[in-house]
């Protein structure tokens, strides 16, 4: 096993078990909303405020301003000038500071145009309009923290520290379902609790964060070097790929608006499914993109476009083995997984139904939300910014065509489903134009058979998953969660282990380096 490949995997095991532990919390934290908020108006109102810090979570804390800055970032440090990189972070952490402190002022005093260009639907409900402007305000200085917390993530990332970034969710989580659990009764409102967790959160993971920079010989002093070069490098990856990575979470945006016109709860139901369709994408696609990003730069900066190639072709393998049976999971096992999780207290039959139908429509693009967390990236490591804002913006028209044309005959469900082929648009099409504008240098080698082995392997587990389901020993009684709870984690296991072993036996070199990484640890 090469050097780099080594690398990847334990950069990518080390982001993975930090956001696994995160994932895992982030389920408590949605299962104690679900009780609390369940899916009513008010949950709705909550979940529409927090959309837009939720969205910078995702843009800068995995996505544009660490895409952008790290290339750049990983540049000055191969080139051995540490010193003048240590200026460059300052400089960086000083512009954003000012910029997101205007954005969030003007965020504060502008709440109520915002709801309503993001739900106006809201408006035919003065106190669902009411609450929503409320829980925005308290919300939007969370934008300024977790900005700094994705720069100080790109700063400890490129200098190989995985750990520290990837365990910061988690204190948002505890945040949230601390606030909820002791402040609903108090301020009698279970939503204005939660708004002020979000907040509460993002100043821990901010100071969790300092630590570990000082440690690495980083400054948090202010420095005004505004008109350095790579300063005006990183801007100019950062503003274009603020659309370009993250069209996902746009088109979740554009979900939101048109599904504000439909009946209470509909934003309710694609907030609990887009969360489990978070969890596999989070623990393996995020962290693979995390983990090669850097590398990717590096690579791309000393044109070893063979290295390049192996690179890209070895997230790509690793995601396919990954996220084929997830899909196949979730869409089988969806309105357990969803009953078992969530329905308890004001979340209940109905909310399982709505709710796990939406999640099948979202999960069917699953492979391409996560292929889009290793592609973007290559796209950044190459310094071109503008090629996944012009794709991204394709995709968007894709997915208004689409949403349009179905959210009146499916509801909700075709809202989900339009976010599913517009990615996986957006995917292919940058796939194509990365080949096309790499065809000297750079192949996607070897994604074929496994490919195959992976679709192999997944129909044998589902087909396993629908012949248990039929013994009573695994049928979803839907009345006794204790024991439902264990009848779902046997078919889980029993899922996992018929795909490992017919990974084994169709020769997946993925399962075989698994299995030989497992036995090493033993």
């Amino acid at each position: 096993m090469s050097s780099s490949k080594k690398h990847i995997i334990r950069a990518a095991g080390i982001v993975s078990s930090a956001t696994f532990a995160s994932r895992i919390l982030g389920f408590v934290r949605d299962m104690v909303i679900a009780h609390f908020l369940g899916t009513s108006f008010t949950a709705d109102a909550f979940f529409v405020a927090f959309r837009i810090p939720n969205l910078l979570r995702r843009l800068f804390g995995e996505g544009s301003l660490t895409a952008s800055f790290i290339p750049v970032f990983s540049r000055y440090l191969s080139d051995g000038k540490k010193a003048e990189a240590r200026n460059i972070a300052q400089t960086a952490l000083t512009l954003v500071s000012i910029i997101l402190v205007l954005v969030t002022i003007a965020g504060i005093i502008f709440s109520p145009l915002i709801v309503k260009l993001i739900a106006p639907g809201f408006q035919h409900n003065p106190d669902k309009f009411q609450l929503t402007v409320l829980l925005n305000r308290i919300m939007f200085p969370y934008i300024l923290l977790i900005s700094l917390v994705a720069l100080a993530m790109g700063i400890l990332n490129s200098v190989e520290h995985f750990l520290a970034p990837a365990l910061a969710p988690v204190l948002l989580n505890i945040c949230m379902i601390a606030s909820i659990c002791l402040l609903s009764r108090p301020l009698g409102n279970p939503a204005l609790a939660l708004a002020i967790g979000v907040l509460l959160g993002g100043v821990a993971q901010l100071a969790f964060q300092v630590p570990f920079l000082r440690r690495a010989g980083f400054s948090l002093a202010p420095k005004f070097h505004f008109r350095h070069p790579a300063i005006r490098d990183i801007m100019k990856l950062m503003g274009p790929s603020l659309v370009g990575l993250a069209i996902t979470q746009i088109t979740i945006f554009v979900n939101t608006l048109l599904a504000s016109f439909l009946v209470d709860g509909s934003i309710s139901y694609l907030y609990y499914s887009d969360r489990l369709v978070q969890f596999p994408l989070g623990i393996f696609a995020v962290a693979l993109g995390t983990a090669i990003l850097p590398t990717l730069s590096k690579q791309a900066h000393a044109r070893q476009w063979d290295d390049f190639s192996h690179t890209f072709s070895l997230a790509i393998r690793g995601l396919l083995f990954i996220t084929l049976p997830a899909m196949a999971g979730l869409i089988v096992l969806s309105k357990p997984i969803i009953y078992l999780l969530f329905q308890r207290g004001h979340f209940d039959a109905h909310s399982t139904i709505m709710v796990s139908q939406t999640l099948v429509a979202y999960t069917c693009g699953l492979w391409a939300y996560a292929a889009l967390r290793i592609i973007v990236p290559a796209f950044y490591s190459l310094q071109d910014a503008a090629t996944p804002v012009k794709v991204g913006g394709i995709a968007l028209v894709i997915n208004i065509i689409v949403a349009l044309a179905l959210m009146f005959p499916l509801k909700h469900i075709g809202l989900a489903l339009a976010t599913a082929v517009s990615s996986a648009a957006n995917f292919l099409i940058l796939l194509f134009i990365l080949l096309r504008k790499k065809k000297q240098q750079l192949e996607i080698r070897g994604i074929g058979k496994p490919f195959m082995q992976s679709l192999a392997a997944t129909g044998i587990m589902v087909a396993l998953l629908l012949v248990l389901s039929r013994f009573s020993w695994f049928t979803i009684s839907y009345h006794h969660q204790l024991a439902d709870a264990g009848r779902l984690i046997a078919l889980i296991l029993a899922g996992g282990i018929v795909y490992a072993l017919s990974s084994l036996a169709l020769g997946s070199r993925e399962m075989a380096a698994a299995a030989a990484l497992l036995r090493r640890k033993q």
